[in-house]
């Protein structure tokens, strides 16, 4: 990339492989310290010595066996397929530009490797308009190969987005070294080019999907174009028999010295045909771009593996492109695009700003457009954001189901309602499958305000609040679906009204709508009497019931409102935990597959405040089996390093808690690989021993029994 861009150069100094991963990865030492996401230079180091916090490694050298980290670094959820939907609005269209984004979610040294004590973080969320997500960073004081953290790939992988890592070998006024881009490309006595095998071997076992190179180091000549070409055609063979992708940039050209181009043509022709994709330098034209996507299809590619860059880095939303060049309004895209640092919308904000609401306020403004309603952009906004015209996909398409509507930060850790832990926090991994279309909502009056709130939670860290006059019923989309309807399907809804009266519909669609940008045709489940105020409800706030509806309420068509229904669904339960309901409804009458999902609500005292706090779709409740093995691999006074066996069958997350010597437990974090590491940790008055309990948590959020283990002080 153009070095006069980069206004930061990074400080510029699977279930499936599951198989592969060590039960633990055995320490180097005795010490318990703090996991972090691996880096490494190809083979040989700078002169000198490595700063503070940052450790030398050589990619030539990797052995999974012996990497003290992988246990904590590899990822645990396996890439999810996922469809496209009929378009949220007209302008989106599936089948065409796609979007990649190369994004820094930290430091290449100490950037964690599960989340930290903080909700300051880039919690990206908009993953229904990604197609492909770059680990971005490297440095040459720090390394130049980075693998992804879990956290990132198993959020990204939850909503079908392939993540690669980075090979960034940086320009020489950046302190590149065309050594370093030799030691890449070394051959071995066979002719083969043993750090192609290395990379294909991190990506698997660290469970992300491939590799992103970026060679920007000038100096060289034709004969180091040629190997750059024939390490690339390997590493590109082997990585298609793991599964694996390989992008390219648009830097390095074939004669083997560094020219950004703007285009495909004939300088980089050769690496396009080997890589999957190429990222098309920000100096294209609309001239360039055309001719790029022709002789791409000249070549027998789409012109959609060609991502026109866009720097976002220094204005993000306010970013001037020409769009048209890209994605022209009611003509066929002509590429797809390519968004190089989209974090600008954590990083602009002040420091005192920083807050998850303000985060999400801007990343909504970055995805979604300056229309709060992606199903109604703005045609005036000069910022074409990805939803006006990249259609939406999802995920969602077994059962059971379930979200928490948990964007992976918050201000609190939450179970039930109740506040498990006051710290701040973030952990990609932990996040939710998410609603993809924020916020679509349907509304003959007002449209009142939704967002993810963090004040409270039913779990995790985060809920979906509504809040306003709600003069007409609303309808609230929440996601695109393709689950199936059987005999016993039932959907659960969790929600709590804080002020105000409203009553509740559950929005369930069995077909497409007709058209892009229309409602999907609805059947409107009644779910509950009418609620007033904060905790009401059936059960009462802050205790436990069930109970049975008294009224047989009937499916209300799509054409009425739904004022006047006051009695529940036929068979429906209800319980009430801490001031929130949950609500089990039974599909009775519907068939087939539920294609979409939303809630209608209808105020009956004004103004109303209305959080959701959890969705599920299911059969029967199931609970996963325990962990096992749970054992401490290092200990350091307070700070230890915990691992454990996993459970057979499919777990969403693993809970961590301390035994405390009164029989209360005390929550320390959540992850979903089978380590963990523990920092800071004291005695209690008399204890000879801290006593830890490790559950797997399943889909529908049930636990299993604990997995224990002791560390005497």
């Amino acid at each position: 990339m153009n070095p006069t861009r980069r206004t930061v150069l990074i400080a510029a100094t699977a279930a499936a492989l599951a198989p592969s991963l060590p039960a633990a990865a055995a320490p180097r030492t005795a010490a318990a310290t703090p996991p972090y996401a691996s880096y490494w230079y190809p083979d040989s180091f700078p002169s000198g010595s490595p700063g503070p916090g940052i450790t030398w490694r050589s990619l030539k050298a990797w052995r999974a066996d012996d990497d003290p980290d992988l246990a904590f670094n590899a990822a645990a959820v396996p890439l999810a397929a996922r469809f496209t939907p009929t378009p949220a609005n007209t302008t989106a269209r599936g089948g065409q530009a796609r979007v990649q984004a190369l994004v820094s979610f930290g430091p290449t040294s100490l950037n964690p490797s599960q989340g930290s004590a903080t909700a300051d973080y880039y919690a990206l969320t908009h993953w229904a308009y990604l197609d492909e997500l770059v680990f971005w960073g490297g440095s040459a004081g720090e390394g130049l190969v980075l693998a992804p953290n879990a956290p990132v790939v198993d959020a990204a992988h939850r909503h079908g987005v392939p993540v690669l890592g980075t090979v960034f070998l940086p320009p020489v006024a950046y302190g590149g070294q065309l050594q370093w881009t030799r030691d890449l490309v070394q051959k071995d006595a066979s002719g083969h080019y043993p750090l192609a095998a290395q990379l294909v071997a991190v990506a698997a076992a660290y469970g992300f999907d491939g590799w992103f190179l970026n060679a920007e180091t000038n100096g060289g000549n034709s004969a180091l174009g040629t190997a750059v070409l024939g390490f690339l055609k390997e590493l590109k063979a082997l990585a298609a028999a793991r599964g694996q992708r390989v992008t390219w940039y648009d830097a390095l050209t074939v004669n083997g010295t560094v020219s950004w181009q703007g285009a495909l043509n004939s300088q980089n022709q050769a690496f396009f045909g080997t890589a999957d994709d190429m990222f098309v330098d920000f100096r294209w034209t609309a001239a360039t771009l055309a001719s790029s996507g022709t002789r791409a299809q000249r070549l027998g590619r789409s012109r959609y593996e060609l991502w026109a860059g866009v720097d976002v880095e220094s204005n993000g939303s306010g970013t001037n492109v020409n769009w048209d060049a890209i994605m022209p309004s009611g003509k066929p895209h002509v590429t797809s695009l390519g968004l190089y640092r989209p974090e600008w919308t954590r990083n602009h904000l002040p420091a005192g700003r920083r807050t998850p609401g303000d985060f999400h306020a801007a990343d909504d403004r970055f995805w979604t457009g300056r229309s709060p309603d992606p199903s109604r952009p703005d045609a005036s906004d000069p910022w074409r954001a990805p939803a006006v015209s990249v259609a939406d996909r999802s995920t969602v398409t077994s059962v059971p189901f379930a979200s928490a509507f948990n964007t992976g930060h918050g201000l609190r850790w939450y179970e039930e309602g109740a506040v498990a832990s006051d710290v701040p926090w973030n952990h990609l991994g932990l996040q939710d499958r998410l609603p993809s279309r924020r916020w679509v909502v349907r509304t003959a009056g007002e449209r009142p305000a939704v967002a993810f709130d963090f004040a409270d939670a039913w779990r995790g860290g985060s809920s979906v609040l509504v809040t306003g006059g709600l003069e007409q019923p609303a309808v609230l989309d929440l996601y695109a679906t393709r689950l199936p309807i059987g005999a016993g399907t039932v959907v659960e809804l969790t929600y709590r009204t804080d002020a105000g009266g409203v009553n509740v519909e559950l929005a369930v669609a069995t077909a497409e709508p007709g058209t892009p940008g229309a409602t999907p045709p609805y059947t409107y489940l009644a779910v509950n009497s009418v609620n007033t105020g904060a905790g009401s409800g059936s059960g009462g706030g802050g205790g436990v019931g069930e109970v049975n509806s008294v009224r047989a309420g009937a499916a209300v068509n799509a054409g009425n409102t739904a004022a006047g229904v006051n009695s529940a669904h036929p068979g429906t339960r209800v319980k009430s935990i801490n001031g929130w309901q949950t609500v089990t409804l039974p599909l009775t009458g519907l068939s087939g597959t539920v294609r979409a999902l939303g809630v209608r609500l209808t105020a009956t005292e004004g103004p109303v405040r209305w959080r959701l706090g959890g969705i599920a779709v299911r059969n029967a409740i199931t609970t996963p089996a325990a962990p096992s093995a749970a054992r401490v691999t290092a200990a350091n006074g307070g700070d230890l390093r915990l691992a454990w066996n996993a459970a057979p069958g499919t777990v969403r997350h693993h809970t961590l808690h301390r035994l405390l010597p009164d029989g209360t437990r005390r929550f320390l974090g959540a992850t979903c690989q089978r380590a963990y590491f523990l920092t800071g940790l004291r005695p209690e008055q008399g204890e000879q021993a801290a006593r830890f309990e490790v559950r797997a948590v399943g889909e529908l959020y049930t636990s299993s029994a604990p997995a224990a283990v002791t560390h005497p002080w």
